[in-house]
């Protein structure tokens, strides 16, 4: 499994699943553009002469398209992207969900995917390849009460990759979805309801809904990424991957 002189952009680099497959990538020897809104956690990346960091709202065009340019004149091709951009629902009743909260769930977690995919494609029809990965959640298989707006913005996604998948599949470019289960990242506390004990949560609720038995690891979930990045899977598309522990049974 190789990366060298492959170009990857990742969104949302500067969380704990993003952070993790663009240091994953790295070791690989990949050329990595990460972009976030706060890529501060990635500062120590900065010095390395095959990443390069964008900070910037991927729900703008122009900045998107600014993205993919800047990838390909700085690495000369663009061959995967990962959408790992995203937020999370609090656990409330939908007769309490702002309206509001619900278009910053879709524009998020669905619109910043579409854009994105969308700019990448275009890059990698004309290289003749590429491999797309985007972030679910187990909730769209097992969903929980009080989440159905995060739960209807990740089921979109899985939606979107199938038909994106079928779409460019003549195009040689793989599309795939990634589920992930309970992570240790800051983001599983914004899943329980305010003023939650988040950390006993963790040791209780959260963990005891995987069967295996621990919390995922961002580096679960970048080890499964880089595979479905790789050649290894170059008859992998459309298709929909657990990384849960279980979680999904």
């Amino acid at each position: 499994m190789t990366f060298k002189d492959k170009t990857i952009v990742v969104a949302g680099a500067g969380g704990g699943m993003g952070k993790a497959v663009v240091e994953t990538l790295l070791k690989e020897n990949a050329n990595v553009v990460g972009c976030d809104l706060n890529i501060a956690s990635l500062e120590e990346l900065e010095g390395v002469d095959r990443f390069l960091g964008i900070e910037g709202n991927l729900l703008e065009e122009e900045k998107v398209k600014s993205v993919f340019s800047n990838a390909k004149e700085t690495f000369g091709g663009i061959h995967g992207l990962v959408n790992a951009a995203g937020i999370a629902q609090s656990s409330t009743p939908i007769e309490q969900v702002d309206l509001k909260e619900w278009y910053k769930l879709i524009d998020i977690n669905l619109t910043m995917t579409f854009l994105t995919c969308r700019e990448a494609a275009s890059y990698m029809k004309e290289q003749g390849g590429g491999a797309i990965v985007n972030i679910g959640s187990v909730s769209v298989t097992r969903p929980r009460p009080g989440l159905q707006s995060y739960v209807a913005s990740k089921g979109a996604v899985e939606s979107f990759t199938k038909a994106l998948a079928l779409e460019l599949s003549d195009n040689q470019i793989n599309v795939n979805l990634l589920h992930p289960g309970p992570s240790d990242t800051n983001m599983l506390g914004q899943f329980a309801q305010k003023g939650a004990d988040i950390e006993k949560m963790k040791d209780t609720v959260f963990k005891d809904s995987v069967p295996m038995g621990r919390l995922l690891e961002p580096q679960d979930i970048a080890n499964s990424v880089k595979f479905l990045l790789s050649d290894e899977a170059s008859m992998v598309t459309g298709s929909v991957f657990h990384v849960d522990g279980g979680r999904n049974i």
